[in-house]
């Protein structure tokens, strides 16, 4: 086979240092999602498993047939999003919204609306909607250090050092300090994993506008947006040429289909793809492809041991869970800041859309991210309107 031979310990290496980084970044904010909708541990389990499988069978299919290392990873943003916009919903609810969303994934990608659809929503509006909505997020996430002091400094101040040394590994390591913290003081209780293979968990979609306009808009829209367009950003920059508007509509296929076992939202990685797609991975950029094979096999393993991972994460206190998310948001945080107010021209609009989606404002059943998109917009076109007067 051609990937026996294009093997090599660098490739390998880079795809788990990119599912290390990917998974402990980002994981609890998934599970501050699920919870949000009233997740039963086994549904918990059954989301773990739908987004393992869905992005390991979207990286290790077309990077084999490509022979180019697809990266595929699950819409952190689109998680926080869900988190914060859950209130009133349940998972049904969810599931119609994971549906919808990968519907309007496909439509982008299939009829090659992505590039013109997202040039209708200025990229500082897409931004501040972002910051505000992992703004909220953090928020809860500094607000544990009321309880837990300790924890959430010590984790804070050992990201903040590794940081100085080695910035991939900030966050492994944060989470390494608040895990020892944890186990050293008792809080960890590990009698209750549960190392069973995941049985998935259908739960049968409900579709409503206020759905649609609450949950699987702004989940759309940040996963394009924030997730897809530096995605290809990432492909452009190491040199690849791919065919992005059929991965896109092969992840939201996929998206669909899994959507109803927790599958929330698939898109292009980028933070993890500039792993696999450096020279780290391979000096020879033909063979780089095996690091995302890797990286899709161990994330279909861990999809396969969901209820390990749920059971592992529960068994530290919230506190941890929250806090960790917090510190692994902040780079995206200041990043979507930096921005959206980089441009004097839309610095306001921008703000206002950060403040309406940070404030948590909910009108006529539909939430913040929403009303923070038409504010900012909106505040953008009076300005432009006045500006030619």
């Amino acid at each position: 086979m051609q990937i026996t031979r294009d093997f090599s310990i660098s490739a390998v290496t880079a795809g788990f240092i990119a599912v290390l980084v990917g998974y402990t970044s980002s994981v609890a904010i998934v599970f501050q999602a699920a919870h949000a909708f009233g997740a039963t541990p086994a549904q918990v389990s059954s989301w773990m498993w739908a987004l393992g499988i869905g992005m390991g069978f979207c990286c290790v299919v077309p990077s084999l047939l490509l022979r180019k290392p697809v990266m595929i990873a699950w819409s952190t943003p689109g998680a926080a999003v869900l988190a914060v916009s859950a209130s009133g919903f349940t998972m049904s609810d969810a599931v119609g919204a994971f549906m919808m969303s990968a519907v309007l994934i496909m439509i982008a990608g299939t009829s090659g609306l992505f590039t013109r659809l997202m040039d209708r929503i200025p990229m500082s509006i897409a931004t501040a909607l972002l910051a505000g909505v992992l703004g909220r997020f953090a928020l809860n996430a500094f607000a544990g250090a009321t309880l837990e002091p300790l924890l959430v400094i010590g984790m804070l101040g050992t990201y903040l050092l590794a940081k100085q040394f080695s910035a991939r590994y900030a966050v492994p390591l944060a989470l390494v300090f608040g895990i020892a913290v944890c186990v050293a003081t008792g809080q960890a209780d590990l009698h209750n994993v549960n190392t069973t293979w995941v049985q998935p968990v259908w739960v049968s979609p409900t579709f409503s506008v206020n759905g649609f306009f609450s949950l699987a808009l702004p989940l759309f829209i940040v996963t394009m947006a924030s997730q897809n367009l530096p995605g290809v950003a990432a492909i452009r920059a190491a040199g690849y040429d791919m065919p992005i508007s059929r991965l896109i509509t092969f992840s939201g296929a996929v998206n669909f289909v899994l959507a109803p076992f927790g599958a929330f939202a698939l898109n292009l990685a980028a933070i993890t793809a500039a792993i696999c797609m450096g020279e780290g991975a391979h000096a020879d950029r033909n063979k780089r492809y095996v690091a995302a094979v890797t990286y899709g096999v161990i994330y279909i393993v861990l999809g396969i041991f969901g209820a390990a991972v749920a059971g592992l994460i529960a068994a530290f206190p919230k506190a941890m869970v929250i806090g960790i998310a917090g510190i692994a948001l902040l780079g995206t945080i200041g990043h979507a800041l930096h921005t959206a107010v980089k441009d004097e021209a839309s610095r306001e609009p921008a703000l206002i859309a950060f403040l309406v989606t940070l404030s948590g404002v909910t009108l006529a059943g539909i939430g913040s991210a929403f009303w923070g998109v038409v504010a900012g917009a909106t505040a953008l076109g009076i300005l432009k309107f006045l500006r030619k007067q």
